[in-house]
């Protein structure tokens, strides 16, 4: 079995799986809950001066049958005394020693993050989350992503924390910015020892059509709010590779964003992350479902002959280049299993009027096939055509079997050839300009 546990920045877990700050990690009892279901850390839901939160406080996206694809929230951090929660995490330390116990932080002055780092290493606490992402409520203070936005302020702040600390400091990104490895830079310069990214994205699920006020509401009135869950995902891989990338961040990575299985995990630590955060899977589906993570993330990394997840981390990551570097003359098309096509013709429809038209209908007797898994006699049947297919994946992405439609490399017998590539040939007359397509 692969050995599952990490260390990142010298704060080590028995497993990847850290419960995210958030609502599932705002007391001792769900601390000691999560640890018994088999999470490896905990990330306590951040600890400030005290604020008073209001009723309701989150909303959610639906897609079809689908609940809760994307979560937002206005909720803000913890709503209990910073005594309750630092007393709280020396109790789960002191009962969980080998399992990690991360203090978020969120306050305002220079000595406050002094007595907070103080404060949370005396707690026995195994490293610290700057929480500089919150899109709601405590940005309106000063804080949260006020302080994401901005890598100098971002870069100050951190610099006033490592003044004191003497346990690995975290900071937590916002995606709220326009470019997130300005900010992991801006902690690196500042001596971080680890970022964590994605925070919550700002938001508005959807809109009351009767009331004409956006969920969720407060007495009639609504806010933007941060937006998670698996939506998110792509844009939490996509930023996690950024800065994996950048040889001038070259800090541990938390991943954070959408994960809610093990197939999710594995993806985000390929992309370069060593511990992994999990908040809205657990709203949606409580702390059990650490044992399917844990037990499929070893499972894969078995069938893969990796004995560690060290053998994962960061494997994708240099797949990943600008598009100029991409071979222009690469080339695969899609082909239609008729064994498995039910005839519904979507992809024909996607093509024709989502893409590039080509593929036609054709009578089954024409392809010379029968009816097939469900198809009506006599109702036409979608052919590819080859020589025109462009390779877009827009059909297999819309038929509804699995595995009906493959997309294959077809060879070209033309040597690669990337757009600089094509570029510097073509300045140099060296070759002639590629002709457009019909």
């Amino acid at each position: 079995m692969a050995d599952l546990s990490t260390n990142l920045a010298g704060i080590k877990s028995p497993n990847p799986f850290w419960v995210a700050s958030g609502p599932p990690a705002n007391t001792a009892y769900q601390a000691h809950r999560a640890f018994e279901a088999g999470w490896g850390g905990v990330v306590w839901k951040t600890i400030g001066d005290p604020i008073v939160n209001v009723a309701s406080r989150y909303s959610a996206l639906n897609y079809g049958r689908d609940r809760m694809i994307g979560l937002n929230n206005i909720e803000l951090i913890s709503d209990r005394s910073p005594e309750t929660n630092f007393r709280e995490i020396a109790e789960v330390k002191k009962r969980w020693p080998h399992h990690a116990v991360i203090a978020s932080l969120m306050v305002d002055t220079r000595e406050r993050w002094h007595e907070f780092v103080r404060r949370s290493t005396d707690a026995g606490a195994d490293g610290i989350e700057l929480n500089y992402g919150c899109p709601h409520g405590m940005c309106e203070r000063g804080m949260g992503s006020a302080v994401g936005q901005q890598p100098a302020v971002a870069e100050k702040i951190t610099s006033w924390v490592m003044e004191v600390a003497t346990i690995p400091v975290i900071v937590k990104l916002t995606p709220n910015i326009t470019d997130i490895t300005a900010a992991a830079r801006a902690a690196k310069r500042a001596g971080a020892n680890a970022i964590s990214l994605i925070n919550t994205i700002n938001s508005i699920t959807n809109v009351n059509l009767d009331t004409f006020v956006p969920e969720p509401t407060v007495a009639g009135l609504s806010s933007h709010a941060g937006y998670c869950g698996p939506a998110v995902k792509p844009i939490a891989l996509n930023m996690v590779q950024s800065c994996a990338a950048d040889p001038a961040v070259g800090l541990p990575i938390s991943g954070i964003g959408g994960i809610a299985n093990w197939r999710d995990a594995a993806e985000f630590l390929a992309l370069g992350s060593t511990s992994l955060q999990v908040c809205t899977a657990i709203m949606h589906y409580g702390f059990r479902i650490v044992e399917d993570m844990n037990e499929g993330l070893s499972a894969y990394l078995d069938s893969k002959g990796m004995k560690s997840i060290n053998e994962l981390i960061g494997r994708a990551v240099p797949t990943v280049q600008k598009w100029e570097t991409l071979d222009l003359n690469w080339q695969r098309v899609a082909r239609i299993d008729y064994e498995k096509c039910i005839g519904c013709n979507l992809c024909y429809i996607a093509c024709e009027d989502g893409a590039h038209q080509c593929i036609d209908l054709l009578s089954p007797d024409e392809l010379n096939i029968g009816l097939g898994p469900g198809r009506v006699p006599h109702k036409p049947v979608p052919k590819v055509r080859e020589e025109d297919c462009v390779g877009c994946n827009l059909c297999s992405l819309v038929c509804p079997v699995d595995d009906c439609i493959t997309m294959t490399e077809i060879p070209t017998g033309r040597p690669p050839l990337s757009w600089s590539d094509y570029q510097t040939r073509l300045a140099a007359g060296e070759i002639s300009p590629l002709p457009p397509h019909p």
